[in-house]
Formats: structure tokens, sequence, C-alpha cells
């Protein structure tokens, strides 16, 4: 029986939208997946770069305003892999044009604003994702199956970071279309929704809520010369954050980012310390899941390194044969086949925007925190109130 298609609409070509072009291009091809995604149309301004993103990806067709292509009858999803500072309002109207919504993360520039995107989102009933693609890497996912089946106990401690060194240099300039996320006002904050926003929606997933935050940031450089201006301003982002908190379920939180590690790319790990068992995950060694279980016998009782690439681990059937192994990219084809399953099903798929809005809000706690000196509460997130409309035939 012929697969119906899913037209896909995406907003930016940058290098998040190549993440997203070539999961769409592998899911179907690797996994059964209900629907097939097709890609429709590419959506930028810049109409040269543009058109090389579209002819390189296969795009069918092109637009230079996002509010044509939410317009679009032949459009069905439209992905943003935009500036956090549009996020809100292209996820907005397009939920409002009853378009399927698959959003880069962070959610939004606040909790605030997130929250009108959950009320317009749930209230159009249109299937929706944030892509917060570490969920779907295989070890990361078998974190959360070990987690789930009580092996690790009661958990006491949860610390992760995100280090990078990118931005040490005093003549990097901010703004404009390749610094955006230094300059404040398109990316709503600077390491906290960049790189722990990742951390964070990890943590929630993996270990719960968090209801408690003390933090505190750092800008080391102080002003710099705008991209598009060529005038010296105040840097507004934060260039470090650190936090320790409190989960629901009464363990420790430890979240250390900035980008000014040197020597560091993109060091994302995490640990979790439980009275029975304990794990961790690196990202520059991402197949492998360490693994220590206080019940092994004595004599070989140690930390074992989980090579992730078996048909019965996540994911891994759908690939090559045990012992090879998948990186980075396979994060973003699972994503865009569990998206087209619940797609499928009238659903949305983990993290929703509703699941993401309670990332914001540990980023405001943390933010706030760093300002007053003082222990934040985290806003808890209520649940979804309409169930999804199913998708339409």
């Amino acid at each position: 029986m012929a697969k119906k298609n899913l037209n896909i609409g995406i907003v930016g070509y940058g290098f998040m939208g190549r993440t997203h072009a070539n999961g769409y291009h592998n899911a179907a091809k690797f996994f059964d997946t209900p629907l097939v995604p097709v890609l429709k149309a590419a959506c930028g301004r810049d109409a040269t770069k543009l058109k090389a993103y579209a002819d390189n990806w296969g795009f069918e067709s092109t637009e230079t305003d996002w509010r044509k292509l939410i317009k679009r009858a032949d459009i069905d999803a439209i992905d943003i892999v935009t500036p956090n500072d549009s996020h809100a309002e292209i996820a907005i109207a397009a939920a409002r044009a009853g378009k399927m919504v698959l959003c880069e993360k962070p959610l939004a520039l606040n909790g605030a604003q997130g929250e009108e995107m959950v009320r317009e989102i749930e209230k159009a009933g249109v299937p929706n994702t944030v892509w917060y693609n570490y969920r779907r890497v295989p070890a990361v996912t078998l974190a959360k199956q070990i987690i789930d089946s009580g092996k690790l106990g009661q958990i006491f401690h949860y610390r992760a970071n995100f280090l990078q060194d990118w931005t040490i240099s005093a003549e990097l300039p901010q703004g404009g279309a390749g610094l955006w996320r230094l300059d404040a006002k398109a990316a709503g904050s600077g390491v906290t929704g960049d790189l722990l926003a990742h951390c964070i929606d990890t943590a929630l997933w993996l270990n719960g809520s968090i209801v408690d935050v003390s933090a505190m940031t750092e800008t080391f450089i102080k002003e710099r010369k705008h991209t598009l201006t060529g005038k010296m301003q105040a840097v507004k982002i934060d260039d470090a954050a650190i936090f320790h908190g409190h989960f629901a379920n009464g363990s420790l939180a430890l979240f250390e980012s900035t980008r000014y590690a040197r020597g560091h790319k993109a060091l994302y790990t995490l640990e979790i310390n439980g009275a029975n068992a304990s794990i961790r995950w690196d990202l520059h060694d991402l197949h492998r899941l360490q693994f220590f279980d206080h019940s092994d016998e004595g004599i070989v009782r140690g930390w074992r390194s989980i090579h992730v690439s078996d048909g019965d681990q996540p994911y891994m059937k759908n690939w090559w044969v045990p012992g090879l192994q998948i990186g980075y990219a396979e994060s973003f084809t699972h994503q865009v086949a569990d998206f087209l399953k619940a797609a499928a099903a009238g659903k949305s798929l983990p993290p929703t925007f509703r699941d993401a809005l309670e990332t914001q809000y540990v980023c405001d706690a943390v933010l706030k925190s760093a300002k007053t000196k003082k222990w934040e509460k985290v806003k808890a997130v209520g649940k979804a109130k309409p169930a999804a409309k199913k998708a339409k035939k």
C-alpha cells in the first residue's frame, strides 16, 4: 500500500537546516514510517544562499517570505530553524494555519513567550515537537530505559556540563546571520538557552522535574563590535553559567555550561548516581554508555563500557550490523522517524512545546537566580488541556 507524503516547509538554511534536511532524507529510508517526508519548500531571506541550500538538498521550491510559505496549501508541516527571536511568531502563525510545527530549541526567548506558544499550539491541536535531539542518541535512550527499569535505585545525583571555546577571542563580533547567538535580542540568553537548555531537557526526561536552583553567570567580554552596525555594543548574553538545585525526586542537580573552556568544542557529558548503580555518557564518545552496577561480584565490579550498536538496543536494528556505530546526524533522523509515526496518529512527539516550556522555566530561574543571588523556584508546568486533533486525511 502506498504511503502518504508529508510535505515539509523549512524556514532557515544554516547549520541546523542541514541537519534537519539530512534527517528528512534518511528517515523513511531506514525506518518503516507511515508517512514519507517530502522536501517541498525551503525559506530564507538571502535568495542566493537559499537556492544553493535548496538545490543541494533537493527542495522542490523556495520562498523568501515565511508568511507565504505558511499560506501554501501544499505544505503540511513547518520546520522552524531560525534564530530564537522568530520562533514564536512563525510557530503561532503556522499553528493557526493548521500546519504541524517542528521548532528548533530553545522554544522561546523566555517562559512568558513560551506560554503563548503553548496556548496557541494546543488550541490549534496540531502535532508538534521541539528539536532536543540528544534524547534520540541511542546510548541516551538506553540510559532512559535503564533508569525507568529501576536498576539505579534511588537517585542521589545528576550532573551535566556542556563546554565550548569558540567565543574566547575579544575580536569576535556579535550579531548578524552567523553570530546571532551572541546578540541577546536574537538569542534571548547566551549559554543558558543554547547549551544548558540541552542538558536541562535531557535531565528532565531522564530524572524528572527540577524544583529550584541557585545559579551564577558571567559575561567575560563586556563589549563587542556588532556585525551589522560596526559599532561597539554591550554584550548582554551570559558567556558561562553554573547552577545547582533539587529535583522533585530528592536528588541533587549540578550543571555547568560555558563557551570559555579552551580545548573543548562540544563537550557534553552527564552522570547519574543511584543507590544501586550509576550511568554516565559523553557526546565525544556518543555510541557508548558507561554503566556501574554495585550488585556485580566484587572481584569484577567496575565501570563497564556498553557499545550501543546491537539490534536490541534503541534504534540500532534499523542501521548496520552489530558493532558498527552511528553518530550525531542520526539523532535527527530518529526524531524525524518518531515524528512521522506520531503525526500519522494525530499526536505530538515529546519533547512537545509543553515539554520544552518546562526547560524554558528552568532557564528563566537560572538567569533570575544569577541576578538576585538567591535560590529561585522553578515554575511548574501544568498538564496539556485538549488532546491534539487527528492528522488530516
